[in-house]
């Protein structure tokens, strides 16, 4: 009999392996509902329809970001200025609406401007980091530094307005839905291609053991180089979000950011150490984030109390998520 009780727990803990083998975004998952049940619990209209509209736009900014440190964390790398691409790309967008008075072309030109912005930041982290072989946590340190003070020269100071045109269509509507809806979905779309794609199954590889990725013959500085495109962009695409969401530029906007992108790729699934992971568990852990910080709002927390608690909470969170994901892995 006990045998047959161990050989049964042995089958069930294989299954949930497997199962998380295959799903690694799961533990996040039930994080985040069992955030929102807490959401409800706390305040009820936190789970209205325009509640969870409004924490969506809130945090879409974050949830691009982490999925843009995704990409480099795959390959085993980290990228510590993902949060001042954000800023500088917000200002300069911002800077060249104002001068170009605001009208749609002027919108477009300026987004497309600000692709270019991110791709090129990408583009210097990837040469330092991966050509140069500089640590990266250090060399994007650096960066971080670099491009924070190329924002602050752009915009010395913070408030400048967004064009009416472009904040009222970020968080306005379209055919009756939200607008920041048609943002992930395009998203989502965004995603699924990138996954198919044989770009992110290098990244992995090389994370996984980059001596072998080598070896195998994989061009690992430029897949590594591709790593940090990949973030640049979608860093870029971040400053967006958060200057539809705020209506203004900030050169230290993106300072805090860095680190929640960060902690939402761990809360995600993904090991820093590189090889494994996945950006649904990085959507999900900024989510993660976004409902502790709104618990902590909702359970009347003093406000001296607040980063305490909200600290507190996503350590506890974190943890039980490297324990979960940490099943999951071969």
């Amino acid at each position: 009999m006990a045998e047959i009780a161990i050989s049964t727990t042995s089958r069930r803990a294989g299954g949930l392996r497997k199962l998380l083998e295959r799903y690694p975004f799961l533990p996040a998952l039930a994080i985040v509902l069992a955030l929102l049940a807490l959401n409800g619990i706390f305040s009820p209209n936190s789970l209205s329809y325009r509640s969870l509209t409004g924490l969506l736009s809130t945090y879409m900014a974050l949830i691009l970001l982490a999925i843009a440190q995704t990409y480099v964390v795959y390959a085993g790398d980290i990228d510590l200025s993902a949060g001042s691409i954000l800023s500088l790309v917000n200002v300069a967008i911002i800077v060249l609406m104002e001068r170009w008075e605001g009208g749609a072309g002027a919108v477009l030109l300026a987004l497309a401007l600000g692709l270019v912005l991110g791709l090129a930041c990408g583009v210097v982290n990837g040469l330092v980091v991966a050509a140069l072989r500089l640590q990266a946590i250090v060399a994007t340190f650096a960066t971080s530094i670099f491009f924070t003070g190329l924002a602050l020269y752009i915009l010395p100071v913070a408030g400048t307005p967004a064009p009416a045109l472009f904040w009222r269509t970020y968080g306005g509507r379209l055919l009756g839905l939200p607008f920041v809806f048609y943002i992930l979905a395009a998203l989502i779309v965004l995603l699924l291609v990138l996954g198919r794609a044989r770009l992110t199954t290098q990244l992995l590889a090389v994370g996984d053991d980059q001596q072998a990725a080598y070896q195998t013959g994989l061009p690992v500085v430029s897949i590594r180089i591709r790593g940090y495109l990949l973030c640049g962009l979608f860093s870029a695409l971040a400053a967006f979000c958060i200057t539809g969401d705020t209506a203004s530029g900030d050169p230290l906007v993106g300072g805090k950011m860095t680190l929640y992108s960060v902690a939402a790729v761990v809360l995600g699934g993904s090991a820093l150490s590189g090889g494994w992971g996945t950006v649904i568990g990085s959507l999900l852990g900024a989510l993660t984030i976004g409902l502790i910080n709104s618990v902590v709002f909702f359970m009347g927390t003093p406000s001296e109390w607040q980063n305490f608690v909200q600290g507190f909470a996503i350590l506890i969170v974190l943890m039980a998520g490297v324990l979960a994901g940490r099943r999951a892995r071969p």
